[in-house]
């Protein structure tokens, strides 16, 4: 059994991150799946600096890292660091597999790579599925309108099912009754 098939692809699914418009993997997490100290991997890359361009990696910045270790807890021990994380494009990652030569390395970056074609394939064939419905719609006339609506309906994502924690107080409106004063009562 290959190294690759002891990664779980969802494994390095939670790792990849959309930061600045790029899918991502920061460099702690990398350095844990090549089972290499983070101090290690980054130096590989300094001593490599040619090989990464700013479009294959890029340090995020302290806003970025504040809102990462706000929005995951497993990020709370960058809270206090005095350096922002690297982050690697698909890539920058692919240009890891040439730094780091250990044969661990090499497997970790098939299964990286894996993965990477397999979430542009996911994304691609949703955004093809989107595109054949619009013309389907286009040729036919109004009857097939509730059809197409049911179609577009299925494809959204549903909603978690779990039911929200705590105590709910269901309000009644408030009924007001005006009263006319007569002058009598004056």
């Amino acid at each position: 059994m290959t190294e690759s098939a002891l990664i779980p692809i969802e494994r390095v699914e939670q790792a990849i991150y959309l930061i600045r418009g790029h899918k991502v993997m920061l460099d702690r997490d990398l350095a844990d799946l090549y089972g290499v100290e983070t101090k290690a991997l980054n130096q590989a890359v300094k001593r490599n600096a040619d090989r990464f361009p700013s479009d294959f990696v890029f340090r995020l910045s302290d806003e970025e890292k504040n809102e990462l270790v706000t929005i995951c807890d497993r990020f709370k021990t960058m809270k206090h660091s005095t350096s922002c994380p690297l982050a690697f494009t698909e890539q920058g990652v692919a240009m890891l597999s040439g730094t780091l030569r250990s044969p661990r390395a090499i497997e970790v970056n098939i299964a990286i790579m894996r993965t990477f074609v397999k979430m542009r394939q996911m994304l691609e064939s949703s955004e093809e599925l989107s595109r054949k419905l619009a013309e389907l719609e286009s040729k036919y006339d109004e009857q097939f309108r509730l059809v197409f609506d049911a179609i577009r309906e299925l494809m959204i994502p549903p909603e978690p099912k779990s039911k929200p924690i705590g105590f709910h107080v269901r309000e009644e409106p408030a009924v007001y009754t005006v009263r006319k004063i007569s002058e009598d009562n004056k």
